[in-house]
């Protein structure tokens, strides 16, 4: 059976931390009826799709990116698939004609001229995010201070660029999802009864060279996490329950306690996971992110009671 998944390539993406991130979930969240599961930085969209399919309780789900193209994406994709895909196959089949490298990058550089011109109705904007996702480079997605998009040529020679079957799988599960733009503090709004905050923001760098949290032109700086910590506290003291994704600063610098301190109120984990976006690739690798929760059992530490065995997931590389 097909299962939904991001339909576009996302820097951060947590597919790989999916089974983690799922260990540490409030231990009764199964048994939780009716709840509201909000994302107030979807970016990519895995941990959104995955949890929408496991767990058929999510009676609610709010969704949130202050990149007004990408949720133009996700309302194309839940509201006129087969817009999509038609308009889509005809720019696949434009590229895929192209003999070489050079034609590609011509054909890329001038369809990301035309994007950044940003006065394209809903489907030709959505085609041209997914033609630039799926043939940049890493998928990546940054601008600059005007706000424009200036990834450079990824050298693909054969990319999917409509994937057909993602897109109406995504779409049908979509269908019952809200879809907010904006600054995240806006979702605080769409909390009611049995909600969990699923938090991903644009991590925080790990070296002056190492930002590409620049999908906005809006930099989400250090006043922006501090900003954030303070909305995990309201989201807290309302009595709802959050988990929280962030770089770990001192798995590069022992003495970076910026986010130790700025979390150390509530439980954090430290989960492993892969990052391939540096163009060096004996940068690329394992490192550590840290985890953060509002609440103490969850599903991993609820089943290593009842078994008398370690928590599933440690910090091992």
């Amino acid at each position: 059976m097909l299962k939904a998944k991001p339909f576009v390539k996302w820097v951060g993406g947590k597919n790989q931390l999916i089974e983690q991130l799922d260990s540490y979930l409030p231990a009764d969240f199964d048994n939780l009826e009716n709840v509201t599961y909000i994302e107030p930085f979807v970016g990519g969209g895995a941990m959104l799709f995955y949890m929408l399919q496991k767990y058929p309780n999510i009676k609610t789900a709010v969704i949130n990116d202050i990149n007004p193209d990408l949720t133009m994406c996700y309302q194309m994709v839940r509201d006129n698939p087969e817009e999509i895909i038609t308009s889509l196959m005809s720019v696949q089949s434009d590229y895929k004609s192209l003999k070489t490298e050079e034609d590609r990058r011509s054909y890329y550089l001038k369809i990301r001229e035309i994007y950044n011109q940003k006065n394209l109705n809903p489907v030709e904007n959505t085609t041209l995010f997914f033609f630039l996702n799926k043939t940049c480079f890493n998928g990546l997605y940054r601008v600059n201070k005007k706000g424009l998009f200036n990834v450079p040529f990824g050298k693909y020679v054969n990319p999917l660029i409509c994937d057909e079957a993602t897109i109406r799988c995504d779409s049908n599960l979509l269908k019952n999802v809200t879809i907010l733009t904006g600054d995240f503090e806006k979702t605080f709004n769409y909390a009611d009864g049995n909600t969990l905050f699923y938090f991903d923001p644009p991590y925080r760098p790990l070296s002056n060279t190492s930002s590409f949290n620049d999908y906005a032109q809006e930099t989400f700086n250090d006043g922006a996490q501090l900003r954030l910590k303070e909305y995990c506290d309201k989201v807290d003291e309302a009595g709802f329950k959050f988990m929280l994704s962030n770089s770990d600063g001192k798995g590069k610098n022992a003495s970076d306690d910026f986010l130790d301190e700025l979390y150390k109120k509530y439980p954090i984990e430290r989960v492993w996971a892969s990052r391939s976006i540096n163009s060096n690739p004996k940068k690329r690798g394992k490192l550590t992110e840290i985890l953060v929760r509002n609440y103490v059992c969850t599903k991993a530490n609820s089943y290593a009671e009842n078994t008398n065995e370690k928590p599933i997931f440690v910090a091992e590389p």
